[in-house]
């Protein structure tokens, strides 16, 4: 046996060595070049009894240029070999394999060099594991706290939903952030994806009802996968894509939002249990923050209705009462007007028109008032908001908003189908209307008081427009 106290130089060299670095696979690196240098052996390897906790695999010996060797040698049955284990917390972390000692065969000195270099290995890879799990946490939390300061500051929905598939996705190291959300039927569709290429046809898949995984997502249950491409559970057609996979529930108050998937490209490194449960943390987080996201856009939603229910109230109250105020002495100056001579009859046309305009002008602020009432951003359902509608949407190619009244009791008395045939009339009108040169006024009127030649009780469409000499289309249907 050889007196080891010559090479304890060297060995207290590697064992200040594996202790350099804080970051964990650098930390194994310095652990296989320290013993392959303490031993003079030409093969050296860290085999992790449990790969996927650390997210790593094999750790071998770096090239050596001075005595070119294939970047992993084979291992001859026959070649003298010494393996010692690393412990880690009272557990074997894994086992250091060296192999091709150059002198001869490893002695005993080399085996305990070795056992002491492995007794400060496991100490390293303790810390750097403990500084690893602290920086991934760091980065978790400081990525669930950007989302929620994004998600309040405004956005839409699907923005917020990109929003937390993009910071998912980053932070996790993925391939791809998508989020799904339940279908009618029972299924999940993908409705956003955030990835590192062009998403292609990824957005609009579906997990049909049926599905493997599918009752643990409506469940609201998270879902880890090792292989995408071969997980049996796994049905759509974008699975041959992905490896490793975590499916997570957006789920806060007992309500699901949604699923977020972190799913990495095939052949990617397996999630560790701490990514597991740190990107778990950040979706129920991300869940939370959507909803306070949601209630506040439903706040400001409602402030925007009580304001317009205010003003409409306002023209109600004060426009509308004053206007029919100043109507009713107009008109009974007009009853006093009538009589005799030239001067008389003028002022008694001139009344008539002021009243005529007055009633005009109470149509539309009484028009505007009911515009102000419906909901801005839904699809209306009264034949007076989709009469509207199509106005508003007339006006973007007129550039100005035409006038719209309505006579009767429009939504009493015109029902469907009658109500789409008048749609599909005022559509024709003002498109016809946007083709004509120097239109610059458009009246539309919807009159359900004016009967048909025979008779009968019908409703009258009247689309006016003062291009050129003027132009009145006019349609009419019985009720």
């Amino acid at each position: 046996m050889h007196d080891p106290v010559p090479r304890l130089p060297s060995l207290l060299e590697a064992v200040l060595s594996v202790g350099t670095d804080l970051e964990l696979r650098a930390t194994l690196q310095h652990i296989v070049d320290a013993a392959a240098e303490l031993t003079e052996a030409r093969y050296a390897a860290l085999d992790m009894t449990d790969p996927g906790r650390d997210g790593l695999r094999g750790i071998r010996t770096a090239q050596r240029p001075e005595r070119p060797e294939p970047p992993e040698p084979p291992e001859p049955l026959e070649s003298p070999q010494l393996v010692v284990p690393i412990h880690v917390d009272d557990e074997v972390f894994g086992d250091l394999r060296l192999a091709g000692k150059r002198d001869g065969p490893f002695t005993d000195e080399d085996e305990q060099l070795v056992r002491v270099l492995a007794t400060q290995a496991g100490i390293a890879i303790g810390n750097a594991r403990l500084y690893e799990t602290a920086r991934q946490r760091e980065r978790w939390i400081e990525g669930a706290a950007a989302v929620t300061t994004a998600l309040l500051s405004g956005e839409s929905a699907a923005d917020a939903l990109m929003t937390v598939a993009e910071r998912a996705r980053r932070l996790a190291e993925a391939s791809a952030g998508v989020i799904l959300q339940p279908t009618e039927d029972g299924g999940m569709e993908i409705v956003t994806a955030s990835t590192l290429d062009d998403p292609g046809d990824i957005v609009g898949t579906v997990i049909e009802p049926g599905s493997p995984v599918l009752e643990q997502l409506l469940g609201g249950e998270p879902v880890f996968i090792d292989d995408s491409a071969t997980d049996p559970r796994m049905t759509t057609h974008v699975r041959h894509r992905f490896g490793p996979n975590m499916m997570l529930p957006l789920q806060a108050g007992g309500r699901l939002l949604g699923t977020l998937a972190l799913p990495r490209r095939r052949g990617g490194r397996p999630y560790t249990a701490v990514e597991r449960l740190l990107a778990t943390q950040f979706a129920s987080q991300a869940a939370l923050a959507l909803v306070h996201a949601e209630a506040q856009h439903s706040r400001e939603r409602l402030a925007v209705y009580e304001d317009r229910d205010r003003i409409a109230r306002d023209l109600h109250d004060l426009v509308v009462q004053r206007l029919f105020a100043t109507g009713m002495m107009l008109e009974s100056t007009q009853r006093r007007s009538a009589g005799t001579g030239d001067t008389d009859k003028d002022v008694h046309a001139m009344l008539g028109r002021a009243v005529d305009e007055l009633q005009s002008t109470i149509q539309e602020v009484r028009t505007a008032i009911f515009a102000l009432q419906q909901p801005p951003a839904d699809a209306p359902t009264t034949l007076r908001g989709k009469v509207l509608r199509e106005a508003a949407g007339a006006a973007a190619v007129l550039g100005f908003q035409p006038s719209t009244r309505f006579t009767g009791a429009v939504e009493n008395r015109l029902a469907e189908p009658v109500a789409g045939r008048l749609l599909t009339a005022l559509r024709r009108s003002l498109a016809a209307a946007s083709r004509r040169a120097g239109v610059s006024r458009v009246e539309i009127t919807v009159d359900v008081t004016a009967p048909l030649s025979d008779g009968r009780p019908g409703v009258r469409l009247t689309v006016f427009d003062d291009g050129g000499a003027g132009t009145t289309l006019t349609w009419q249907s019985p009720l």
